[in-house]
């Protein structure tokens, strides 16, 4: 059945949010904060004149289209000429910062959360490890910043969530009694190839091609721009549905689509990522209205003193050290490695995630596990939210007197 009054709600806070879009843009209150905020009023914690199933098809439908789409315009804004010469940042953060967070948080989890099993608090470090950078979207368009540390940040959210996704599956199969994929550690280990080879292969190669063809059809004026604007869904979906047709990573494989981007006329690229940016934020706006609308109001029972502090260390110890460690002998500065640290937001994939593990094992017996992610997303939200635009200035201003602002040579 479909809930129409959630989706006028939707539509309404999209279209009255737009209308002081521009105003709101150098304002601490971010789109996230005000929808996320508007769904917890309007939800049965405040006004109660909402109310959405956590297990609805549609809701982690929506999610799952929203994050592809996300993913592929974000990386299609990459430059990759920077990005090679630079690739040493995003590298140590997904290779060294993201595993040791993803240890560090299970530690934590397993210390701390009350859950009833090692395999949950798993599932909970795994799903709160990956990134989400629309949350500090004041971080990565700001053009004060150094490329290469705007540039890591997004490589950084871009790819966490795909890596991230093959442990959160085993997790998930451990849990229902392995009946997702098999239980043996031979399969486990082709599973993991199959998501991690098969998925970048089939994005570069959509992505590639696909970009070719859109330039010589634009170049010979048989495309109209209209349709250029469609390519960015069209080619994010067709990547994320190939790649999981031969079992690989959907998600990974978006990111590439949009990373190796065939398109070489600046006027078509700008088309595909304008009409990405609106769909995606308009997407990721109704997943965050969600979040206040069905997620936290089920959640706020479970909600105590250790989910809170779980939540806190995540958002700052959990992320940060891990992230200042990996960085160290990169020639980035103190400043530098704490400002990288501080933004690893947990946003779209985070909720993304905790829907699939819902719709796969109930939320029955791991009430505290979801709980703890919610929080952690909320808390995201707001803290990376409103910090956001002040610390990108402060950060911005320190570069500026010692002369870095423009300064990207730093290469790890």
């Amino acid at each position: 059945m479909i809930d129409y009054p959630t989706i006028i709600l939707a539509a309404s806070l999209i279209f009255c949010y737009g209308l002081i879009s521009r105003v709101s843009e150098n304002s601490p209150i971010s789109a996230p904060m005000v929808f996320a905020g508007i769904g917890i009023l309007a939800g049965p914690l405040a006004f109660d004149l909402f109310e959405v199933n956590l297990n609805a098809t549609i809701v982690k439908l929506i999610a799952e289209i929203t994050l592809v789409i996300v993913l592929f315009v974000d990386a299609s804004t990459v430059n990759l000429q920077t990005l090679r010469a630079n690739r040493g940042l995003p590298l140590r953060l997904l290779g060294i910062g993201l595993p040791l967070t993803m240890l560090l948080g299970f530690v934590a989890a397993a210390w701390l959360v009350n859950v009833q099993s090692l395999w949950v608090a798993a599932l909970v470090a795994l799903i709160l490890s990956p990134t989400d950078a629309a949350l500090g979207q004041a971080v990565v368009a700001s053009k004060s910043l150094p490329e290469h540390i705007r540039q890591a940040i997004n490589v950084e959210s871009g790819l966490n969530d795909g890596i991230a996704l093959p442990p959160i599956l085993m997790c998930i199969a451990a849990l229902s009694g392995g009946t997702h994929t098999g239980s043996h550690p031979d399969s486990w280990l082709v599973f993991m190839a199959r998501q991690l080879t098969l998925g970048p292969l089939a994005g570069i190669m959509i992505g590639w091609w696909g970009g070719r063809l859109v330039d010589k059809a634009s170049n010979k004026e048989w495309m109209q721009p209209a349709f250029q604007r469609l390519v960015a869904g069209s080619l994010a979906v067709i990547a994320y549905a190939l790649a999981e047709a031969f079992h690989g990573n959907g998600f990974i494989a978006a990111y590439c689509a949009g990373l190796f981007l065939g398109t070489q006329t600046h006027a078509v690229r700008e088309r595909i990522q304008e009409f990405g940016e609106a769909e995606g934020q308009q997407m990721s706006l109704f997943v965050f209205l969600i979040l206040g609308l069905a997620m936290v109001p089920a959640m706020v029972p479970y909600w105590d003193i250790q989910a809170l502090f779980y939540a806190i260390l995540s958002l700052s110890v959990i992320r940060m050290i891990p992230v200042v460690l990996c960085l160290q002998g990169t020639g980035l500065d103190g400043p530098g490695m704490w400002f990288i640290a501080w933004f690893g937001p947990r946003g779209i994939a985070s909720v993304l995630y905790a829907l699939i593990a819902v719709s796969n094992l109930g939320v029955t017996g791991y009430e505290r596990g979801f709980a703890v992610i919610t929080l952690t997303v909320l808390l995201s939200v707001f803290l990376h939210g409103l910090s956001a635009v002040p610390l990108t200035a402060c950060y911005s201003r320190y570069l500026d007197r010692r002369g870095l602002v423009h300064d990207d040579s730093a290469s790890g």
